[in-house]
């Protein structure tokens, strides 16, 4: 399941400033079907509709969220060569505004040649000191076996800072999943 960030922090809001705020106390029913004068329910309309938000993560059996941690969690997918600085940049503007976020990398195809022993951008500056700045900071970077594997390389060719994971999808539905991270794709 993916958890849109923007969904979180409304959601939040919303549990913030309670129901109230996003009824009016008199709610129109403008469901179809409904007696109400359709005039009302239109954009035009001097009166507030009812709505419901639905909540961006699963809700348990008794009604409390399920999923919500007080550390946000991100993935960011790479699977093109191209957008390594771009991801890159995104990561650590991320994590000035979210200092404590766990983040993770996860790249496959042409989004593991950045992660790769001697890769530099296209300024010529080795990617590796960006991924020892960013895992200085707690980021994971992970490349996907299989992709070496296509490529006839081992664990070798990859930087210390990032661990070769069996596969780069299993490892972003794994992160999903099981440890709630929410997913990123440029």
């Amino acid at each position: 399941m993916t958890r849109n960030p923007i969904s979180v922090l409304v959601l939040l809001v919303a549990l913030a400033l309670g129901a109230s705020a996003f009824a009016s106390s008199d709610p129109l029913d403008c469901s179809p079907g409904s007696t109400t004068d359709a005039t009302k329910c239109g954009p035009e309309s001097d009166s507030q509709a009812q709505f419901s938000v639905a909540p961006a993560v699963p809700v348990g059996k008794s009604g409390n969220l399920v999923g919500l941690t007080a550390v946000p969690k991100v993935v960011f997918q790479i699977n093109q060569a191209a957008d390594a600085s771009t991801i890159l940049r995104f990561v650590t503007n991320y994590l000035i505004a979210e200092p404590a976020a766990e983040v993770a990398v996860v790249g496959y195809a042409g989004g593991v040649d950045f992660m790769l022993k001697g890769a530099k951008d296209a300024e010529g500056k080795l990617y590796a000191n960006q991924l020892k700045a960013l895992a200085d900071k707690g980021v994971h970077f992970k490349v996907c076996n299989n992709t070496l594997k296509s490529h006839k390389l081992t664990a070798d060719a990859v930087v210390p800072q990032a661990t070769v994971v069996p596969g780069a999808v299993n490892e972003i539905i794994r992160l999903q999943t099981r440890e709630g991270y929410a997913y990123f794709r440029h």
